[in-house]
């Protein structure tokens, strides 16, 4: 096993071992279920970034894909129904997740920029579309449109739960067993090696930011779920949490190395960091620091193991 991905591992353990043993109500099946039902937003948003990262982009809009999505499915379920409401949503962040991926490829700028625009770009076209207010469902269809984040018969997982880890099982079958993810891989690795060997690079950089649109829009539908409502603002800068998240799993920023289980070991340990400061009952002024310090960590890390290798 490489060393970063024991060092993941590793560090995941040693944390949740430290939190067993400090608090009596860690190991708790609703502390538990509690943690997993956390971990879904910014596991959802990673699964569709690592997905970029891999491929060598990176998506900075992701957040506002997910509001535009949120509201979206709250407007069309009020006139059509939740169902389409719930489709409409997907389909919106695929859209949006192809513009973006035209976007890097048309005009040829890092997508670090490009999508950093279209980010301000869709929270405009989100406060447009909801006059600034937030929007709810019918009276009459907001229990079905809730039921996304009702709990389930097994143990009280919720559904975003279980919708987390059927996300994180076909976006990982999709980069291992699947000629389309060896060729993500490849274009990250060596973008013009790639093409000379007959990859169309801009058709893989397009599909994958298609994928994160598509994951963000999931996100956005359990988070209004959960509130009953949406609005322009909501899930501001948890794309960077979710950068940070595949960051810390030990996803290369420069591409052509992940995956998306690395990913979810770093939603985890942050889920496990911002449980363990409300368990312990330390002042979570200090969370974002040690947050920060992982990330400059796991950077840093990435940087050493490539330069050794070369």
């Amino acid at each position: 096993m490489k060393l970063r991905d024991s060092g993941i591992l590793v560090a995941l353990i040693v944390l949740a071992g430290v939190l067993s043993l400090a608090t009596s109500t860690f190991l708790t099946g609703g502390n538990l279920v509690n943690l997993l039902d956390q971990a879904v937003i910014v596991g959802l948003l990673a699964c569709g970034i690592t997905v970029c990262m891999i491929c060598g982009v990176f998506d900075l809009s992701a957040a506002a894909v997910l509001a535009v999505s949120a509201v979206v499915a709250v407007m069309v379920s009020r006139s059509a129904g939740v169902p389409a409401g719930f489709a409409a949503a997907i389909a919106t962040g695929a859209l949006l997740g192809a513009v973006n991926g035209a976007a890097v490829v048309l005009s040829r700028v890092h997508s670090f920029i490009v999508t950093l625009a279209l980010s301000i770009v869709y929270r405009g076209l989100a406060l447009a579309i909801t006059g600034g207010a937030i929007v709810y469902p019918d009276a009459a269809g907001l229990p079905a449109f809730q039921s996304l984040s009702w709990p389930t018969v097994l143990g009280g997982v919720t559904v975003p739960s279980l919708l987390l880890a059927a996300v994180a099982v076909v976006t990982s079958l999709l980069l291992w067993r699947t000629t389309f993810g060896r060729r993500v891989y490849a274009v990250g690795g060596n973008p013009e090696a790639a093409r000379l060997s007959g990859i169309r690079v801009g058709a893989i950089r397009l599909a994958v930011f298609t994928v994160s649109g598509v994951c963000a829009a999931l996100a956005g539908l359990v988070l209004a779920a959960r509130g009953g409502s949406a609005q322009a603002s909501m899930g501001t800068l948890l794309e960077l949490s979710a950068i940070a998240a595949a960051v810390i799993g030990g996803t290369s920023i420069l591409g052509g190395e992940g995956a998306i289980w690395r990913g979810m070991a770093g939603v985890a340990i942050l889920t496990l960091i911002g449980n363990g400061f409300n368990l312990l009952g330390w002042d979570t002024t200090y969370r974002p620091i040690v947050e920060g310090l992982l990330i400059l960590a796991a950077v840093s890390t990435d940087h050493a193991l490539r330069h050794r290798r070369t």
